[in-house]
This record gives C-alpha cells, structure tokens and sequence, in this order.
C-alpha cells in the first residue's frame, strides 16, 4: 500500500523541501558571507523570519494599480512551486516527469517573468519601468542560451525529460565530456542571471543605477512582497537543484528505489552547501558589472553552450 503511494508521497516531500529549502539557503550564503567579511550574522533562519514578518504586515496598493498588480505575486509563487514539482530534487520517481520537460520547465520560469513584468510596468513608475527593461534585456539572452546549456545534456541522455535525464546519467558510468564541461560552464553563468546574483545583479541594493529585479518590486508590500521574496529564494534553490540534476545527479534517488532516499538527502544537504560556497566566493571576489556589460556576459553563456552542442556532434 505505502509502494503504491511512494511517488505522490515524494512530491509532497519534495514540494516542502522547495518551500524550506529556499530561505534555509540564502540563509547559509548570508551566513558565510558575514563570515568572510568578519561579520556578524543574523542566523540560518533570519530569511523566513523576514518573510514571517512581510506576512504580518498591512498591504498597500497604489490607487491605480490593477488586477494584474494584485495577482502577480500568487502567480509568481505557484509558478516557481510547479517548477519545483518538475525537477527531480531528490528523486526521480515524480508524478509529473511523465508530462513535464525542461521546456515546460522554462516555459513556467517565463510565466513568471512575464507577469513580474507587467507588474512593474502596471503602477507607471519610473523605477518600474526601469527594472522591466532591463529585466526583458535580460531574459532575452539567458532563455537561449539555458535551452541550449540543457538541450546539450538531453542529447546525451537521449530525452528531455528531467527525470530520465537523471536516470541516464546515474546508471551510465562516469565519463568526462567536453559536452558537458561547456554546458556546465554555460549553465553556471547562466543561474547567476537568472537569480540575480553578483556580478549580474545585486539582490541586497535599491540604488537606482544597479537595480534590475528588484526595481519591479518596490511599490509591493505586506503580503504580496513576502510571496515575491518567498519565491525568489526558491528560485536560487529551484537553479542550484537543477545544475545538480544535470550535472551531479549522483546521490538521487532513482525509479522504485526509496531505500535511497535518505543518502538523496544528505547528498542534497552536501550539495547546496557547497554551492553555498561557491557563491560567496564569486560574491566575494567580484563586484557588480555594468549594465551594458550583461549582454556580453549572456552572450558568453550563450557561446559556452553551444560550443557544448557542437563538441558533441564533433567529439562523441
């Protein structure tokens, strides 16, 4: 009785460790970064203390604002959580591998970038405005070229299912790809962007000359801004889980396997943490770029990828 239900009891795990895997780790790269710069942190667990306390606290709407200013942050959120359903976090026995890909995938992380964008533009702020542009500059170039980061795996894998793409890769022996080397690379530049981190964004400022993401939110508030917050930190973790998917898929659980589902976990744990550290290193060593700067930086992304797409046709 309980094998029959195994794969719906693992989204729902899955489902909660998305929903507390976010804060849990922008809390641990907040951590080392106050560490490295001789600081004192906050905690772990500071990041859903802040959203805890958005949840509490009055909303206010701007008088022109509309339906879609109201319903983006709901949107947003389910979206990120859907995608959250799809990638095979801990395991890849999922309800819905059958039916989603990597190009539902992007599609879901569009949606959410679509409405986000309307949003900013819906009040008529300058700040809003702004943020869009650059957002849509952005977006421009990195859905390109994450397609053709991923797609380089599917050709190995032969499918573009995330499920069997991690079924493929565990069950293969290891083999050092130069395929997959330039799609890593690819896709690492790539999640940088896409999340808003240094050097490409900086998610702790409002100036107005470095501001992308977060010059489409500022006329939120209360409850709404807690769920656009909620969501962005699932989104680094949603990024981190996925190039752990694709290109350290070992320790995941496979198909009909829930013995290994708790070494998918601590394998998990080691994994986020790590690149905890690997972005506070980046953040550390780096400063934020120019705007202008972004398209070479994508375009560079978008380069790596396909060079990954090409030394598999040529080399394998």
């Amino acid at each position: 009785m309980i094998r029959q239900y195994y794969p719906i009891l693992i989204e729902s795990l899955q489902v909660i460790l998305v929903l507390l895997g976010g804060p849990l780790l922008v809390g641990w790269v907040r951590m080392l970064k106050c560490w490295t710069q001789g600081r004192r942190s906050a905690g772990l667990l500071q990041p859903m203390r802040d959203v805890t306390k958005l949840f509490v606290k009055e909303t206010v709407l701007a008088e022109n604002a509309s339906w879609i200013f109201r319903s983006t942050p709901y949107i947003v959120f389910g979206a990120t959580l859907m995608a959250g359903a799809i990638i095979p976090v801990v395991s890849a026995d999922l309800p819905l591998a059958a039916t989603a890909d990597i190009i539902a995938l992007v599609a879901i992380f569009a949606l959410a970038r679509f409405f986000t964008a309307l949003a900013g533009l819906d009040t008529g702020t300058a700040f809003g405005g702004m943020g869009t542009s650059r957002e849509m500059m952005v977006s421009s170039l990195a859905e390109p070229a994450v397609l053709m980061s991923v797609f380089t795996v599917s050709l190995v894998s032969h499918s573009t299912s995330l499920s069997h793409m991690v079924h493929e890769l565990t069950t293969v022996s290891f083999v050092l790809r130069p395929s997959l080397a330039f799609a890593l690379l690819a896709f690492i530049l790539i999640a940088i962007a896409e999340t808003g981190r240094i050097p490409v964004d900086n998610p702790s400022t409002h100036l107005e000359l470095t501001m992308i993401h977060e010059a489409m939110l500022l006329e939120y508030s209360g409850r709404h801004l807690a769920l656009i917050e909620w969501a962005s930190m699932m989104k680094l973790f949603l990024f981190a889980s996925l190039g752990i998917a694709l290109f350290l898929p070992w320790g995941i659980a496979g198909i009909d396997d829930p013995g290994m589902l708790p070494v998918a976990l601590v394998a998990l744990a080691v994994k986020l943490a790590l690149t905890g550290v690997f972005i506070v290193l980046v953040e550390t060593g780096l400063s934020k770029m120019r705007i202008f700067r972004v398209a070479e930086f994508l375009g560079m992304a978008f380069l790596l990828a396909s060079l990954g797409m090409l030394s598999y046709f040529i080399l394998e």
